[in-house]
C-alpha cells in the first residue's frame, strides 16, 4: 500500500465546522496541534460521480495512517446506513484495518456507542473514544494509534481520568 503518512478525519457533513475547527487548531501557533490531512489528497467536486468520490475516498485512505472519526449522532447514523459516504469510508476503513480515534462531539470522554457506527461495533474492532479537545486527540494519535497493529485488544475503548488530568485537562 504506499508510503502511509496521512491522518484521516472522517465525519458526517452536519458536522464539518468540527473538522474546520480542527484545521484551525493545526493553523494556530499557538495551539498544539497538528496533523498531516489526508483530506488534501484526491480532491472531489460536489458535482463528481458518487463513484468518483467513493474511488478517491480510498484513495485518500490508502494514504492514512490513522483515522479520526468525529463522533456524533449524525456520524453513526451515516456511518451506518451503508449508503453514505461516511459508511463508504467505515467499510475501507477497517479494509485497510486502520487505528481509529473516536472524537466525542459533545466533549464525554467515554465511550458513547451512540456515536460509533455499527460497522466498527459489530466487528469488535478496537478504538478508542476521546473528547473533542486538540490535546488528547494528540494524545491519541501518538501513543494509541502507532500501538494499534501490535494490539489484539478488541471493541471501543477509552482513557482513564488520569491520561486527562496528566495533560492538564
Amino acid at each position: 500500500m504506499g508510503y502511509r503518512n496521512k491522518t484521516y478525519v472522517a465525519f458526517a457533513s452536519e458536522d464539518i465546522s468540527k473538522y474546520r475547527l480542527m484545521e484551525a487548531w493545526k493553523a494556530n501557533e499557538h495551539i498544539d496541534f497538528d496533523f498531516f490531512d489526508a483530506h488534501d489528497l484526491f480532491i472531489s467536486r460536489d458535482t463528481s460521480k458518487p463513484e468518483t468520490i467513493k474511488r478517491n475516498l480510498r484513495e485518500r485512505l490508502k494514504n492514512a495512517k490513522q483515522v479520526v472519526l468525529l463522533g456524533s449522532k449524525d456520524g453513526k447514523r451515516k456511518g451506518s446506513d451503508s449508503v453514505s459516504f461516511l459508511a463508504h469510508e467505515i467499510e475501507v476503513i477497517i479494509e485497510f484495518n486502520l487505528p481509529v480515534v473516536v472524537v466525542n462531539l459533545d466533549q464525554d470522554r467515554t465511550v458513547d456507542k451512540n456515536y460509533i457506527p455499527d460497522p466498527l461495533l459489530n466487528a469488535d474492532y478496537y478504538t478508542v473514544s476521546v473528547s473533542f479537545q486538540p490535546k488528547i486527540i494528540m494524545h491519541a494519535l501518538d501513543n494509541y494509534a502507532v500501538n494499534f497493529a501490535a494490539s489484539d485488544k478488541k471493541g471501543p475503548h477509552q482513557y482513564p481520568a488520569k491520561v486527562y488530568s496528566d495533560l492538564g485537562l
